[in-house]
């Protein structure tokens, strides 16, 4: 169990105590101050945990559950660690930014590390989709406020081959929430990898933007700010926005005006976007 940023391990042991009373549960305490510098350290804490549990319990299987920057810390571990898959028998994400912080690229625009905030800011998706692909991973979001948990948009958390679950409760209230309880263990009864999504167009569409060097998720409530910028035969629109700070915004819409992806980028990547929205003019 890996609590995140501002965060200390009691609650989230406590979930864990719950969840698999008979179980051992291991909750590595990073310290509420440390959590707001580098996520280095911090990854390093947990892997010196992770070597100790595995030294005095070589036969235990993993339950890996991380909230927030602790699902992050868990997908930098299982990529510097490909030999621990096969003792995984699960992993679950609660409210992890996997496809990169908003607030953190606000933050944090050019990378330049102003805190945790370029390493929340960082996009691990392609590295969650891996690890997904072969380690059943379910994926929990909070959704209070149409789009986000308060903290993490929904979208943000999702990846390729996740479970995926949505619960109508904020980011601070998802790291021991009761109703958790039902939903992961259901999960950890029967878990599996999640077949690949189909595209379709707005799935081309959608993949295609998230390949854009430099592009943060962004919330679904400003796309009703956005004009269009090319509508297809199926009623798939692009659409585009430039808030007030001049980020420039893309967001692809369904025949219902549902918001099926949207993100932004920094003036150093809008020729990054401008290519990409050219090639999508193309798409069919």
């Amino acid at each position: 169990m890996q609590h995140g940023w501002a965060d200390q391990a009691q609650p989230i042991a406590g979930l864990g105590a719950q969840l698999a009373p008979n179980g051992e549960v291991v909750a590595p305490d990073l310290g509420w101050w440390r959590t707001w510098w580098r996520i280095e350290p911090l990854i390093e804490t947990v892997e010196r945990a992770a070597i100790a549990l595995q030294s005095q319990h070589p036969d235990l299987s993993w339950r890996i559950v991380g909230h927030s920057m602790g699902g992050l810390i868990w997908l930098e571990l299982l990529d510097r660690h490909r030999h621990w898959w096969p003792k995984v028998h699960s992993l679950v994400l609660i409210a992890s930014p996997v496809g990169g912080a908003d607030l953190g690229r606000i933050l944090d625009p050019f990378g330049w590390g102003v805190g945790i905030a370029r390493d929340l800011g960082r996009n691990r998706r392609d590295l969650a989709r891996r690890i997904a692909a072969e380690i059943p991973t379910l994926v929990i979001a909070g959704d209070i406020d149409g789009g986000s948990d308060g903290t993490v948009l929904v979208q943000t958390t999702r990846c390729d081959f996740a479970q995926c679950v949505t619960l109508p409760y904020s980011h601070p209230a998802l790291k021991n929430h009761p109703a958790l309880i039902p939903v992961i263990q259901e999960f950890w009864a029967d878990p599996r990898v999640a077949p690949p999504p189909e595209l379709g167009l707005m799935g081309a569409i959608g993949d295609r933007l998230r390949q854009v060097p430099g592009i943060t998720d962004a919330h679904p409530r400003d796309a009703l700010k956005a004009s269009i910028f090319k509508e297809f035969p199926d009623g798939t629109t692009v659409k585009t926005w430039r808030n007030p700070w001049g980020l420039r915004h893309v967001f692809v819409m369904d025949g219902g005006g549902v918001c099926h992806y949207g993100g932004f980028v920094g003036m150093a990547d809008e020729a990054k976007l401008a290519r990409a929205l050219v090639e999508i003019q193309g798409f069919c």
